[in-house]
C-alpha cells in the first residue's frame, strides 16, 4: 500500500506488526502498528509523524550519550526528511504512523498562509507531549474506521489539521495561522451544500468541498463552520443520516443499497453509525415506521 513511504517499507522488514493502513487522496499515509523486542534504525527520504497508542514504556532512542527512554501514551515522535534514528522496543508498543512529503507541507503553506516557502523543515522532536496532535489522533483518526468510504472527510481534515500545526509550531517557519472573519456567502453555500447533497454516495474529501467554493481548505473549514456552526465533516455525517433515514423509513430499498446510496460501504459500518445516531438499527426503524 505505501511504496513510496520508505519507513513503512523497513517497519515491514521487522517484527512490527501492521494492524490498520490507508492512503488519503492527498497521498498522505497512515499506518497503525504494534511492536515488541525490535531494534530498528530508520532513515528515510519523507516526514514522519509518530503517536504512541499504548505502552511504550520501554522504547529507547539512540543518543551520543547512550540509550534514552521517554515514551508512553499520547507521546509523539516527529522524524523529520533525511534524519536518522535508531530505536530498540523492549517492550510492547502500539502506535499509528503519518507519513508525507515535502510537498504535503509546501502545499499547506500556499493554501493556509499564501505563501511559498523556498525552504521548509521540520524540528525532529522525541518522546514529545502535545495535547492538539493527541486530540487530533485520538478523535479524528482512531475514532473511525479506516477503510470506510464515508470517512474520507474526516481522516482528509485531521490530515491537514496535522499538518496546519506541525508547520506552525514545529518547522522552521512558524507563521502565524490568518485570522478568518465571516462566513460562506449566500451563493457559495448553496453551491456547496448542493453539491454535498448531490454526491452523499462518494467519498467526499475537504479538497472537494473547498474546491467548489474556490478556497483553501483551511479558509473553507472555517468559513463553513461559522456559517453552520458545524464542520464539514460533522455536517456531511449529518446529511447522510438524514438521507438514510428518509429512505429507510419510505422505500422498501435493500438496506445494503441505503447503505452505498449514503456513503457507506459496508451494511455493518452504515448499522454501527445509523444505531449511533438514532438509538436504532436500520431495520428495528424500518420495523417500527411499518
Amino acid at each position: 500500500m505505501a511504496e513510496m513511504y520508505g519507513a513503512f517499507e523497513n517497519l515491514r522488514k521487522h517484527k512490527a506488526v501492521l494492524h490498520n493502513a490507508v492512503a488519503l487522496n492527498s497521498g498522505i499515509h497512515l499506518a497503525a502498528w504494534s511492536n515488541k523486542r525490535d531494534t530498528i534504525t530508520q532513515y528515510c527520504d519523507h516526514h514522519t509523524l509518530s503517536l504512541y497508542i499504548a505502552d511504550g514504556y520501554e522504547s529507547y532512542h539512540k543518543t551520543r550519550a547512550g540509550w534514552k527512554n521517554g515514551g508512553g501514551p499520547d507521546r509523539f515522535c516527529l522524524m523529520p526528511k533525511e534524519s536518522e534514528s535508531s530505536w530498540d522496543i523492549r517492550d510492547d508498543l502500539s502506535f499509528v504512523h503519518l507519513y508525507c512529503t515535502d510537498d504535503h507541507l509546501r502545499h499547506v503553506g500556499e493554501q493556509i498562509w499564501d505563501k511559498s516557502p523556498h525552504a521548509l523543515s521540520l524540528d525532529e522532536s522525541l518522546f514529545g507531549d502535545d495535547a492538539k496532535i493527541t486530540a487530533l489522533y485520538r478523535h479524528f483518526i482512531l475514532g473511525c474506521d479506516w477503510q470506510q468510504s464515508a470517512n474520507q472527510l474526516t481522516l482528509s481534515t485531521a490530515s491537514t489539521l496535522l499538518l496546519t500545526h506541525l508547520v506552525q509550531h514545529y518547522s522552521n517557519v512558524q507563521w502565524a495561522l490568518p485570522t478568518v472573519t465571516g462566513g460562506l456567502s449566500p451563493y457559495v453555500l448553496r453551491n456547496v451544500l448542493g453539491f454535498i447533497e448531490d454526491n452523499l454516495a462518494q467519498p467526499l474529501t475537504l479538497a472537494d468541498l473547498a474546491t467548489q467554493a474556490a478556497l483553501s481548505e483551511y479558509h473553507f473549514a472555517r468559513m463553513f463552520r461559522q456559517s453552520m456552526q458545524l464542520a464539514p465533516h460533522q455536517y456531511v455525517m449529518q446529511r447522510r443520516m438524514e438521507k438514510a433515514k428518509a429512505l429507510v423509513r419510505s422505500t422498501r430499498q435493500p438496506l445494503t443499497e441505503i447503505a452505498l446510496a449514503c456513503g457507506f460501504s459496508s451494511a455493518s459500518h452504515f448499522s454501527n453509525r445509523f444505531r449511533a445516531a438514532t438509538g436504532f438499527t436500520p431495520s428495528q426503524l424500518r420495523a417500527a415506521s411499518a
